[in-house]
């Protein structure tokens, strides 16, 4: 009975952890269809000039993950992670609380950095899942965060259309209290996962983005696996800065097209990463499941811009989906190559990798897909958004064979 009690808490405080990143999925995610329409109303229906806003807000955004992801990492090394996680759980829910009170854009504003810097908290959930599982089973670990990830994805959007058609403001009332439940919950079941001893002093060398990244040139396989990591995630903004866009120009597709599209996606995600992880990394190993993830993915965007239907671009989410197999992979060997006093600045440091790739994202696939369907254009390639995100993952392939090969 002794013997079980550890286990069991391992698993409650995994599940806490689960249920932090899908609350913080889930909530982004309801916020997406009524932010746009709360920035336009402030501007008095101006939908151009919306348009725009709303660009510097996810730009202002990542740059506050940018930089908050490896001060947070530096701070759980440091005071651990319980605390970390809580905190930024019950600013999360207080900003939530701002921005549904906000009476201007400049409040708006600022509520949408204070989230960019309380969402940050997801890097430290993934040096808890590090801390608790053994190395072996940390890619498994990982990619059954792709669950709530998915979750989030497929539900967040939806309620918060849904809740947006009451009022624009009840998705962020219902989020805030979300997000502070969830740290009620968490201040009781949440135990402490980096003992003391294995806490290291804040240095601000390792909490700034710049010095934090110093940590993944320690080792060559470590920089080549953060050059894949970027890459990766540079051709993941392709989908979300694009999609809407192409999806109405090539398909005709409307929004209620687009919405079930994206809940396909999600779900195949969630399966993918939940479900096949595990299984295939103890059958391939994570070398090979890293190249195949990579490999599925730069396949699936090539045929998301070559695909002349509907239907064929709906046959190639499941292709896509498989890419969901990598991230965890990287992630797995990325842990390898550090101590165990160094998993959150690890974190950290690979948020701020990810925060640099959605920062470029944007403005690289919205310009690539105005160029090529613009008028006067040599080429109409209205997919070359997706084709240009296929050859960043094909670049990928590359770079992880080499850097994981045999030396």
């Amino acid at each position: 009975m002794n013997a079980a009690a550890p286990v069991r808490g391992r698993r409650a405080a995994l599940a806490f952890i689960f249920i932090t990143i899908v609350l913080d999925m889930f909530a982004l995610g309801m916020i997406v269809p009524v932010l746009p329409h709360l920035i336009e109303d402030f501007l008095g229906g101006d939908t151009a000039g919306a348009a725009k806003v709303y660009g510097v807000f996810g730009t202002v955004w990542a740059l506050m993950q940018f930089f908050a992801m490896p001060i947070v990492g530096a701070l759980s090394d440091r005071f651990g992670r319980r605390k970390v996680i809580l905190l930024s759980n019950v600013g999360l829910g207080l900003d939530y609380v701002l921005m549904a009170l906000a009476p201007n854009l400049a409040w708006l504003f600022v509520g949408r950095v204070i989230s960019g810097i309380t969402a940050a908290s997801v890097s430290t959930g993934m040096a808890y899942i590090a801390d608790v599982t053994p190395p072996e089973k940390r890619a498994a670990a990982v990619g059954r965060v792709g669950i709530p990830c998915g979750l989030g994805f497929v539900l967040g959007p939806a309620l918060g259309g849904l809740l947006g058609s009451v009022d624009p403001r009840l998705p962020f009332w219902v989020a805030a209290g979300l997000s502070l439940a969830n740290a009620m919950y968490g201040l009781f079941i949440l135990p402490e996962s980096l003992p003391a001893a294995r806490r290291r002093p804040f240095e601000w060398r390792r909490a700034n983005p710049l010095g934090s990244l110093r940590l993944l040139r320690s080792h060559p396989e470590l920089s080549g696996l953060a050059v894949v990591v970027f890459l990766s995630n540079l051709a993941h903004v392709a989908l979300p800065a694009t999609f809407v866009l192409y999806a109405g120009y090539r398909y005709g597709w409307d929004a209620r097209d687009v919405g079930f599209v994206l809940a396909a996606v999600g779900i195949c995600s969630a399966i993918v990463q939940g479900a096949l992880v595990g299984v295939a990394v103890r059958r391939l190993g994570e070398r090979r499941v890293l190249l195949t993830g990579l490999s599925c993915g730069a396949i699936g965007f090539f045929a998301y811009g070559l695909a002349p239907t509907g239907a064929l671009f709906l046959a190639a989410v499941p292709v896509v989906a498989l890419w969901g197999l990598a991230t965890p992979a990287a992630q797995g060997l990325m842990t390898r190559h550090i101590g165990p006093t160094e998993q959150g600045a690890l974190q950290g440091a690979t948020g701020s990798v990810m925060g640099i790739a959605t920062m470029i994202g944007p403005w690289l696939f919205a310009a690539t897909f105005a160029y090529f369907i613009g008028e006067g254009t040599r080429w109409h390639v209205p997919g070359a958004s997706f084709m240009l995100a296929a050859l960043l993952l094909a670049l990928g392939v590359l770079v992880a064979a080499r850097a994981t090969g045999p030396r």
